[in-house]
């Protein structure tokens, strides 16, 4: 069996899918009409479980009203399952997850660290991104003194790591344990492997870690160049002052 795991947009609506007939909440699993099932997750992720291609498009097509704002192309990750009634559920050398069963609850537990795992590399891509155009504006200010960047730039930049680090904290929690562990105590080992194969935690610290450099660093220029604007504008004052004085002056200068 193939599952699917697809980032489609920064937020899906699942009110607007919850009056379907649903086999699992929370997160929100739904059977698909030509077999298989969808595991949908708030923060954008779809995860398929033996879901045919054509099967599958005409379902995202159906589920694009439910979609805010769409990601152009959705990003993808497939992984391989086995279920095997006399294996316990693990994750072998190659990578493959292995079941007992396709109880829905196990199948919740796979989406959930696969829709984290696929989250934090979309994360990942757009922190690289950011501080690929961050460190010059650092380097800069090294070697010139002065940032070259303006204040509505930096923040910009700004709003983008608040915005990624709002979802990681509010939306995904990818170092967290999902709610259905608490309801399904005996799948805790199984999930806890799993999370460790995609390394869930660690790419969560250092994401933070990341966030906190940048943040730190887009402040620090900000800073600079607000002080920079304030010291103008007291220039500019200063400026006004003189030439009123100038100007008071001059009259009586003339009469003299």
């Amino acid at each position: 069996m193939v599952i699917g795991a697809l980032l489609l947009a920064e937020r899906i609506d699942t009110r607007t899918l919850e009056r379907r007939e649903a086999i699992g909440v929370a997160p929100l699993a739904l059977p698909l009409p030509e077999g298989g099932v969808a595991v949908i997750f708030r923060y954008g992720v779809v995860v398929l479980f033996d879901v045919a291609p054509a099967a599958e498009q005409r379902f995202l097509v159906e589920l694009a009203p439910a979609l805010i704002e769409p990601l152009s192309p959705p990003e993808r990750d497939a992984v391989e399952l086995v279920v095997d009634p006399a294996a316990d559920d693990h994750v072998d050398a190659h990578g493959i997850i292995h079941l007992r069963d396709r109880a829905v609850e196990r199948l919740q537990a796979v989406a959930d660290v696969l829709a984290k795992s696929l989250v934090l590399a979309n994360y990942e891509t757009r922190f690289t991104a950011i501080f690929d155009r961050t460190e010059p504006l650092a380097a800069r200010l090294r070697e010139a003194g002065r940032t070259g960047a303006g204040e509505r730039d930096l923040m910009r930049r700004i709003g983008a790591v608040l915005s990624v680090q709002h979802n990681m904290v509010g939306r995904v929690e990818a170092g967290e344990k999902p709610d259905l562990l608490w309801e399904h105590p005996e799948l805790d080992r199984f999930y806890a492997r799993l999370a460790d194969e995609y390394e869930l935690r660690e790419r969560s610290r250092v994401l933070d870690r990341k966030v906190d450099v940048i943040a730190r660093t887009v402040e620090t220029l900000l800073g600079l160049v607000q002080n920079r604007s304030s010291q103008r504008v007291e220039w500019y004052v200063a400026a006004l002052i003189v030439a009123e004085l100038i100007l008071s002056i001059y009259p009586l200068v003339l009469k003299q």
